[in-house]
C-alpha cells in the first residue's frame, strides 16, 4: 500500500492538476478572511470552503491516470487497493491544505467573539478549527468518492452531482460538516469553543462507508 500511496502522490504532484483547487481555495480565503476578524468565524469559513476542494481533489486523483496505466496498476495491486490509494492521497492533500489554512487563519485573526469584546481561548479555538477542517476534508472525500469514477462515469453528470452534494453537505441540518461549521460560528457569538468531536467521528464513519462502496464498485467495473 505504501508504494501505491507514493505513486499516486507523485502522480498528483507532477501533474500539477492540484494547482487550480489550491489556488481557488487561496483566493476564497483571501476574499473571506481578513486580519483582525473573529477567530472562530474565520475558522468556520476556512473549513466550509475546504469541503468542495476536497471533493475536487478526489476527482483529480481518480482520473489522473490514462486508462492503460490504471489497468496495469489495478492488475498488479488489485483495483480496490489502487482506488483506495487515490482516495487516501486526495484526503491527505485536503487535510494538509486545511491544516495550513488553519494555522494562517489563527495567526491573522483576533481571538475574540463576534462582538469583538469577549476573548476566545486561542489554542482551543484553533484546535476546534483543525477538527472542523478535518471533518470537511473527510466529508468532501466522501462526496468525491460517490460522485466520481467509478460511481459516475460521465463528467456531465459527475461534476454537477459533486457541486450539489458538496453544497448539501454544508447546509443540510444533521450533516457533520454543517454541525462542525455551525459550532464554530455559533461559538463565536457566545465566545465559547465547542470541539466538534462527534461531527469528526461521524464524518470519518461516513467517509469509510463511501470509500468502501466506491472501492467495491471499482472491482466490478473496468476503466
Amino acid at each position: 500500500m505504501t508504494a501505491l500511496l507514493r505513486y499516486q502522490s507523485a502522480l498528483l504532484l507532477r501533474s500539477q492538476r492540484w494547482l487550480p483547487p489550491f489556488l481557488l481555495y487561496a483566493v476564497v480565503l483571501g476574499i473571506g478572511v481578513q486580519g483582525g476578524q473573529p477567530l472562530l468565524d474565520s475558522l468556520g469559513y476556512a473549513a466550509a470552503a475546504l469541503l468542495p476542494v476536497a471533493a475536487w481533489l478526489v476527482r483529480i486523483c481518480v482520473s489522473g491516470e490514462p486508462p492503460a496505466a490504471r489497468t496495469v496498476v489495478a492488475a498488479a495491486a488489485g483495483p480496490a487497493r489502487a482506488h483506495l490509494a487515490c482516495l487516501l492521497v486526495a484526503l491527505g492533500a485536503a487535510t494538509l491544505l486545511g491544516t495550513a489554512s488553519t494555522a494562517v487563519v489563527a495567526l491573522v485573526s483576533d481571538p475574540v467573539g463576534a462582538d469583538h469584546q469577549q476573548r476566545v481561548p486561542a489554542l482551543e479555538g484553533t484546535a476546534a478549527g483543525l477538527l472542523a477542517c478535518l471533518t470537511c476534508a473527510l466529508l468532501g472525500t466522501a462526496v468525491g468518492a460517490l460522485t466520481a469514477w467509478p460511481v459516475l462515469r460521465s463528467p456531465g453528470r459527475a461534476v454537477p452531482a459533486t457541486l450539489l452534494a458538496a453544497l448539501l453537505a454544508l447546509v443540510v441540518t444533521g450533516s457533520p460538516a454543517h454541525a462542525a461549521v455551525s459550532g464554530l460560528v455559533g461559538g463565536s457569538h457566545t465566545a465559547t469553543v465547542h470541539l466538534p468531536l462527534l461531527a469528526t467521528a461521524a464524518a470519518a464513519l461516513l467517509t469509510a462507508a463511501a470509500t468502501g462502496a466506491a472501492c467495491a464498485l471499482t472491482s466490478r467495473r473496468s476503466p
